[in-house]
């Protein structure tokens, strides 16, 4: 058998477009309008005279993970927790210590995760569910 081109891709790899689909196979993706209108549902019953609940309510979390570049070029987004793509995982992952408190270290939290274009808050969107955070979208 001739050596492999290194042209050629392993048997077993799949392209960026294959892991995208994959990816977005196990999430309910949010229009825009739907993301800002569940974060601002959740700020609303915060802001509410509620009972208090034993737990309170899951946090809802719009996670801006578009690097500093993009952020200055291309705005602030409102109501948005800027996480950059690089720590993601620990920030959320309820296990770590270097976890984001707003996010509560709960694994019900709803992780709303938005980028420039689309693309990469699917695949971000779906590390997240692999940690348990079943109810992370895009």
């Amino acid at each position: 058998m001739p050596p492999q081109s290194p042209y050629d891709p392993p048997t077993d790899a799949l392209s960026i477009a294959d892991l995208l689909a994959a990816a977005r196979t196990h999430l309910t993706r949010l229009t825009p309008a739907a993301a800002a209108a569940e974060l601002a549902a959740y700020h609303s019953h915060l802001a509410s005279d509620f009972k208090p609940q034993t737990p309170p309510p899951a946090p809802v979390l719009l996670i801006d993970i578009r690097p500093a570049a993009q952020r200055a070029a291309e705005g602030h987004i409102a109501g948005a927790t800027v996480i950059e793509r690089n720590v993601l995982e620990w920030r959320l992952d309820p296990r770590s210590a270097a976890r984001l408190e707003a996010a509560g270290g709960r694994y019900d939290a709803r992780a709303i995760v938005i980028c420039q274009e689309g693309y990469t808050s699917s695949l971000a969107a779906r590390e997240l569910q692999r940690l348990g955070l079943s109810r992370a979208t895009d």
